[in-house]
């Protein structure tokens, strides 16, 4: 059986730092780690570069790997110092995930608020930031469009206070703007509106954060993996042809050796219409199973298709979304939703390496 990161970090689990008995990978003291064939590297994180403990835990772990997998690997370490590290945006986030689509009227929005509320109620601790900024709709689909999140200083700083209900924190631009002006920005600006969102929203410990992005690819999607380590996409879609030409430039924008997320899967949203008075009957108006079949030919996971339900359209627009009555069948509908992306996000968090965030080059 091939080796994963996993397999090494619960190796290195039976060594404990000098003087205590913490294990290094308790104290998250080893850090991308890679396994190529023969070949495994990872980091050591040190409070000091001084550190006495260097050498001896280096050879420690050296040893450790080869009686457990043999002498024939080569095991590169490469110790770093705490205090050098960038630390992270977002400490208290466990998993960031992106809801994309390649184009606007496929209900991506509606997914994400629906999908946050439905790992909610799984007892998930969930926050959920609008960046769409040109359409942001997600204060409408809460029916907390009149709300205006306050600061308050934290350690010194001003921090913003995200509105709460159904279970999930949230921000959006559309707090801070009337709803009925257009909010026409350049590039730049809205970056910086999306940045001060992320950095300066008082989000605490978080199991997952949805980042709802505007359709297609923008500055918006280049400003969002330069600010945070984004574990995962999902993509929305319709089965319709012309949605899923553009599901296709999506996937190869997060695939891009450049940004490098990891794709959990396609959403394929208003599969079919069922009639109320004609329950076993099922209409494919936009089409049968696009959404799914592309996801086949991508090799992607298929998290859910979610009919076209008036519950769910009267939910975006009433401030109640559907996964709130988890009794109805579109509650089940994004709990089952929920459910599939938890377990695809588990299997890239064992076999794949976190993300990095994006760093531009400058010349």
């Amino acid at each position: 059986m091939a080796l994963i990161p996993k397999n090494i970090s619960d190796t290195l689990r039976r060594i404990l730092f000098p003087g205590t008995e913490k294990s290094i990978v308790d104290l998250e003291m080893v850090q991308e780690i890679r396994v190529a064939g023969k070949k495994i590297t990872f980091s050591l994180i040190f409070q000091k570069e001084d550190d006495p403990s260097v050498g001896p835990v280096s050879e420690a772990c050296k040893d450790e790997i080869r009686r457990e997998y043999g002498s024939d690997f080569e095991v590169t370490i490469t110790p770093k110092s705490a205090n050098r590290m960038t630390p992270p945006v977002l400490p208290g986030v466990k998993n960031i995930i992106a809801i994309a689509s390649g184009k606007g009227g496929v209900g991506k929005s509606t997914m994400a608020v629906n999908l946050a509320i439905a790992l909610a109620r799984r007892g998930a601790k969930v926050g959920l930031v609008d960046a769409d900024i040109f359409g942001p709709s997600i204060p409408k689909m809460f029916g907390e469009e009149d709300a205006r999140p306050y600061f308050e200083k934290i350690d010194g700083r001003d921090r913003i206070v995200p509105i709460e209900k159904f279970g999930v924190k949230f921000l959006s631009i559309g707090f801070f703007a009337n709803k009925q002006d257009a909010l026409i920005w350049r590039g730049p600006v809205a970056s910086n509106a999306l940045k001060q969102l992320i950095m300066e929203g008082n989000w605490g410990e978080l199991d997952f954060m949805l980042v709802d992005l505007p359709p297609g690819t923008s500055d918006i999607h280049l400003t969002l993996v330069q600010t945070l380590a984004v574990t995962g996409a999902v993509i929305v879609t319709t089965p319709q042809d012309v949605a899923l030409a553009d599901v296709v430039k999506g996937v190869s924008m997060f695939n891009s050796k450049s940004i490098n997320v990891p794709v959990l899967g396609i959403i394929e949203n208003m599969s079919w219409f069922t009639p109320a008075e004609l329950p076993e009957n099922k209409y494919y108006i936009f089409g049968k199973d696009g959404g799914k079949e592309l996801a086949a030919s991508m090799n992607l996971p298929l998290l859910g298709q979610i009919p076209i339900v008036m519950r769910i359209r009267e939910g975006g627009d009433s401030g109640l979304p559907a996964a709130c009555d988890e009794e109805s069948a579109s509650g089940v509908a994004f709990e089952q939703l929920a459910d599939e992306l938890i377990v695809q996000l588990e299997h890239r968090n064992i076999y794949f390496e976190p993300t990095k965030k994006v760093t531009v080059k400058r010349k």
